[in-house]
């Protein structure tokens, strides 16, 4: 049943992070201590108030970054290079995933709210360079983040990819609403369900769900 819903899907949109490897990577862990450092340094507060505002700012817009920019006009470009910044020594290659990536049928891209640089950097690490058609960073939305339906917009026309035949895998809940809208298949990627109108199908394993897909 699940490979008969997804027949029409010839485009795979990817996240990165917690989708690509799994949680207990903890990668987050290391950009969040980045963060709460750049939002310390720039705003002049202290770490308790950089924490409440790292967390404010990506519940009230999407990402941290985007509250820091419309609410105090930070310059994305060194704080993207600085956040991301961090060790990925303890990351595996993964050739099951790689081979379940590999066999999709027609055109695949990643798109992170984090930047492509460092999408491509996890990627190396992962063993799944050279697997995708494109790479996305929040950067080429303008810096607008998932979940705003018009980033997902902004890339998709760059990547020239068709909703109506694509499908969307991603950890965070909320940033598959907009795919949904738009007509994507919707797949949850986290070790634990979230039951929402706009969640489709979820998998704890990303290879073993696309694995069903052959």
């Amino acid at each position: 049943m699940v490979k008969d819903s997804f027949s029409h899907v010839n485009h795979w949109v990817f996240d990165l992070d917690n989708t690509l490897y799994h949680p207990s990577a903890r990668l987050f862990d290391q950009i969040e201590v980045k963060m709460t450092r750049y939002v310390m340094d720039a705003l002049n507060v202290d770490q308790a108030e950089a924490n409440r505002l790292r967390n404010l700012y990506w519940q009230q817009h999407g990402t941290t970054l985007a509250g820091l920019m419309r609410e105090h006009d930070l310059d994305p470009v060194p704080y993207m290079i600085d956040v991301h910044d961090i060790s990925l020594d303890h990351l595996q290659k993964d050739t099951e995933l790689a081979a379940r990536i590999t066999a999709l049928p027609g055109h695949k891209i990643v798109y992170t709210n984090g930047s492509a640089p460092y999408a491509e950097r996890v990627l190396e690490a992962r063993g799944l360079s050279g697997l995708f058609d494109g790479i996305y960073g929040v950067e080429h939305a303008g810096y607008l983040p998932k979940p705003e339906q018009a980033a997902f917009e902004q890339v998709f026309a760059q990547a020239a990819v068709a909703p109506a035949r694509a499908a969307m895998f991603e950890d965070d809940p909320r940033n598959l609403a907009a795919p949904h809208l738009m007509g994507m298949r919707t797949v949850h990627v986290a070790p634990d369900p979230h039951e929402a109108d706009h969640i489709e199908y979820h998998t704890a394993d990303l290879a073993h769900f696309l694995r069903q897909l052959d």
